[in-house]
């Protein structure tokens, strides 16, 4: 994906991005290559591939959602800043928090934050589970099944607020939607332009607080899934 066909997919999206917002995304770019050559941040490299797999893939998540009318959002296993830092870029209205457990991906973002001068963005060095703050979005582009990502992301979430699961096919998780009080708004499945890979976005509301301890551990949730 080029950057003009970018652009116009963006518009698609209702998205009009600035020549400021354009920039920021060509040095993360530029930043994304230079540490991929001595750290695993990601492997797809080429410029065409990162702005169609990476930036306009992260923006889809405006498919489910109204990102100016939250203030809070917690990126889950950010990785290398997709899609929290892609989001933050484009909606500079968020505070937003990039959660990993691995502390040389979140040295690379401190650095891509201060070179792109943006504020209100903060990285945690964290497991999930370990974490308590709560948010009006979480969201996570993960591999992991739906019921394993739901014990992990709808505890940090405030009551009210959404979980938006970014996914490559739609999944089924009654039991673990049970169980943590949350129900399933919308799912959205669309293919991704020029490649028409599959996609789903899942967006999950927080109804109420469970008495029930979540998360459990990892290996208990593999054990005895919901």
């Amino acid at each position: 994906m080029n950057q003009d066909r970018f652009i116009e997919e963006l518009k698609k999206l209702n998205i009009n991005i600035t020549e400021i917002q354009l920039k920021q995304l060509e040095r993360y770019y530029e930043l994304l290559i230079e540490y991929n050559k001595v750290m695993n941040l990601t492997g797809i490299t080429d410029k065409e591939d990162v702005y169609l797999k990476h930036f306009y893939d992260s923006l889809t998540i405006t498919k489910v959602i109204e990102l100016n009318k939250y203030e809070t959002l917690c990126d889950v296993g950010t990785g290398a800043g997709f899609p929290g830092l892609v989001l933050k870029i484009m909606f500079p209205n968020l505070k937003v928090t990039l959660l990993d457990s691995l502390n040389k991906r979140l040295n690379f973002l401190n650095v891509v934050i201060k070179e792109l001068n943006l504020k209100e963005v903060e990285t945690v060095h964290s497991r999930v589970e370990e974490y308590k703050k709560q948010f009006d979005v979480v969201v996570a582009r993960a591999v992991a099944p739906l019921n394993i990502l739901l014990e992990y992301c709808i505890p940090i979430t405030k009551i009210n607020g959404y979980f938006i699961a970014m996914k490559g096919k739609s999944e089924e998780a009654a039991n673990a939607l049970r169980e943590l009080n949350s129900e399933i708004i919308t799912t959205n499945s669309f293919l991704l332009p020029i490649e028409n890979s599959n996609r789903s976005i899942i967006k999950i509301k927080k109804i109420k607080e469970t008495n029930k301890k979540f998360p459990r551990k990892y290996s208990e949730i593999k054990k005895n899934p919901l």
